[in-house]
């Protein structure tokens, strides 16, 4: 089979460019022809089809020249469409999986996949069909009033980077994809969401069928450890430094927890000097530190020695990598009852699951670990992993890529 892949970086950035990486990998080690549509950068990884890739657009450092731009880019790249369509032309695929296209590729290229009678996949892994803001949250809440038909309402209340001007311009986004070119019902024949969660508010707010699957985030096989992990001795959170992340709830639930227990932090942010500061203000600068980013090899030992790794969003999260990669360890975790979080830690099986925000709760959550037969949950976790096995996504993926050509 000939599958194009399509995702705006081609390189490790998150989690939408592990999977896009991960699966476009495995599938052509099954023998399946890739190739590649994205943009641009020093970072990516060499392709021979980088000479169709799109122009770098980098939002942090915009001349005035690319300012001037940035609408037509964002809304509807000509650009875009143009080398996509050379791109199709020469490749031929017989199917299309498009990722995290949005604002630097733009869903101008689904336009070719219509004429061409390509069909086309849409991968969600984040918020962005469903809002203009695309996690969510904004002003300390989530902020699902602002989705679908009340998409204007992210502009009124500055719900993207709590700015006006940037607000309107996701806001105009929005309303010219959904409501003047309907880009999305109309050229995607299958959309995958990670969770159930997903699935269920896409349903809500945008989706005019039921053309959407769920085929889980994954591990790679290897991973998965043959054994469960020992209680170690500190907590550990890993992954962005933002407010959305609800790390300052994990600190006030540890200044109330008296047994001098630690707490580890790896990653960086926007929000790490507010979380210092709470740090020295909450008299905890002895009990939390602070480690940095760390790369994969040096997150697993951490995650080893650790009591449990603890996930405090309060944005709904949607299938984190984090916590996959925890339980495939066999490391209970704890989360808050965010987005898809539920679907895979089961509250007192193979971890804990508390209510998002209430730092009581968390807290009760984080004592109870030393009351607990640990093992017992450790184990648990570990099982509970080998289903997200990257060799199962693969299957599903197959068989669905197989399902809509047949339906073509």
């Amino acid at each position: 089979m000939k599958i194009l892949q399509v995702n705006k970086y081609h390189y490790f950035r998150a989690g939408a460019e592990k999977y896009y990486l991960d699966i476009s990998d495995e599938l052509k080690k099954q023998g399946h022809e890739i190739a590649y549509f994205a943009m641009h950068d020093e970072k990516n990884i060499e392709s021979k089809w980088s000479k169709y890739f799109v122009s770098k657009l980098d939002f942090h450092n915009l001349s005035f020249k690319d300012k001037l731009k940035l609408p037509g880019r964002i809304i509807y790249s000509l650009e875009a469409k143009r080398k996509f369509k050379k791109l199709v032309e020469e490749f031929k695929p017989d199917i299309i999986h498009a990722h995290n296209i949005y604002h630097h590729i733009s869903p101008s290229i689904f336009d070719v996949a219509k004429r061409k009678k390509i069909p086309l996949i849409l991968h969600l892994q984040d918020y962005k069909l469903i809002s203009p803001n695309y996690n969510i949250y904004s002003h300390g809440k989530n902020n699902w009033d602002h989705c679908g038909s009340k998409f204007y309402k992210c502009f009124f209340n500055k719900c993207f980077k709590n700015s006006y001007i940037q607000s309107f311009l996701v806001s105009l986004e929005y309303f010219v994809h959904h409501y003047i070119l309907n880009i999305y019902n109309k050229n995607v024949d299958m959309f995958i969401a990670p969770s159930i969660f997903m699935k269920e508010k896409a349903k809500m707010f945008v989706l005019k069928s039921n053309n959407i699957e769920v085929i889980n985030n994954h591990i790679k096989d290897y991973e998965v450890s043959e054994t469960a992990q020992t209680k170690g001795n500190y907590w550990f959170y890993f992954g962005r430094l933002a407010v959305e992340k609800g790390i300052q709830n994990l600190l006030f639930a540890l200044s109330e927890i008296n047994d001098n227990s630690k707490l580890k932090i790896a990653g960086n942010g926007p929000y790490k000097k507010e979380l210092e500061d709470l740090v020295s203000k909450l008299k905890l600068d002895d009990r939390v530190e602070f480690l940095g980013k760390k790369q994969e090899k040096e997150l697993k030992e951490i995650i080893k020695e650790a009591k449990a790794v603890v996930i405090p969003s309060i944005w709904p999260e949607n299938f984190p990598f984090a916590l996959l990669e925890t339980i495939a360890m066999g490391k209970p975790a704890i989360v808050a009852n965010s987005g898809g979080m539920p679907e895979i830690i089961k509250d007192r099986e193979n971890g804990f699951v508390y209510e998002a925000e209430d730092i009581k709760e968390l807290k009760e959550k984080m004592i109870q670990i030393d009351k607990i037969d640990y093992m017992k949950m450790a184990n648990k976790a570990l099982e509970s992993s080998k289903k997200y096995k990257l060799s199962k996504t693969i299957i599903d993926l197959i068989n669905l890529y197989h399902k809509i050509l047949a339906n073509k």
